[in-house]
């Protein structure tokens, strides 16, 4: 249970970097979008953290 979890975990964050943080770097629009998607993506991380961490202490207590 707890591989399944981490896997699973590990690869929404990829996902996110994947897709967040490459507009972030690469985008060729104004300064503004890139700073709302870098907004987006830093909230999309606290989530997963937040997500992750409960979820861990969670099947630590089965």
């Amino acid at each position: 249970m707890k591989f399944l979890v981490h896997a699973f975990f590990i690869i929404l964050i990829l996902l996110v970097t994947f897709f967040g943080l490459g507009p972030v770097l690469y985008a060729d629009g104004i300064v503004q979008e890139r700073i709302w998607t870098a907004a987006v993506v830093i909230v999309l991380y606290a989530i997963l953290v937040f997500t992750y961490s409960r979820t861990i202490k969670w099947i630590k207590k089965k």
